[in-house]
């Protein structure tokens, strides 16, 4: 089973930015503790080195339903900030939050380039010296991912091509959103006077 999970600032100062960076770290090796895969498929970089404004989190495992319930909602993380020295404010609050899968309709074999690559476990960890992990690319967006997650190349490559996958549906509702803001401003452009074309009584005059 697969679930999204969301970390973010909010709109918060730099220190939940901050947070955000350290608790997709925890979040991530809290999933390798229960049994299950967690990598950060989409980021947004805070203004700050080691920031994140946001991050999402592809989670692989029998027991995600299970595992998300323990973290959704909103995380509290006390520590003096690194950024004001002598700030009073020690509370700072992220959110956690679920995220449907959307499904791509636009996901094609032809447009997707498939690397081999050697992987390395984290942090001291076994290092699988033969070429396992899997880079995806996706030619027309270039968007990419990478699975180094198993010691076998062909589930590596499940994995990548589903993390692939899903950035592309994000990658079409982004832009459908954008087009349709685009159609709502639309609406507010109107300028009441100085008309291209005057119609009166239903005649153009």
């Amino acid at each position: 089973m697969q679930i999204l999970l969301q970390i973010t600032s909010a709109r918060g100062p730099v220190e939940c930015c901050w947070v955000v960076a350290r608790l997709t770290e925890e979040l991530i090796a809290d999933a390798a503790k229960h049994g299950l895969v967690a990598a950060v498929i989409e980021e947004e970089t805070g203004t700050e080195k080691g920031t994140l404004l946001s991050a999402l989190i592809h989670i692989d495992g029998d027991d995600c339903p299970v595992f998300a319930a323990s973290w959704v909602g909103t995380v509290q993380w006390i520590e003096t900030s690194k950024f004001r020295p002598g700030h009073k404010r020690k509370n700072w609050f992220v959110g956690v939050n679920q995220v449907s899968i959307p499904k791509s309709s636009s996901f094609r074999e032809q447009d997707v380039c498939m690397e081999t690559l050697k992987a390395s476990g984290p942090g001291g960890q076994h290092v699988n010296t033969t070429e396992s992990a899997v880079r995806v690319v996706h030619i027309p967006t270039g968007l990419t991912t990478i699975a180094r997650d198993e010691r076998s190349q062909t589930a590596n490559r499940k994995r990548a091509r589903e993390r692939l996958a899903i950035l592309i549906a994000r990658h079409e509702q982004q832009k459908q959103a954008k087009a349709q803001k685009t159609r709502w401003d639309s609406h507010n452009e109107l300028v009441r006077g100085n008309p291209v074309r005057v119609y009166e009584g239903g005649k153009l005059k």
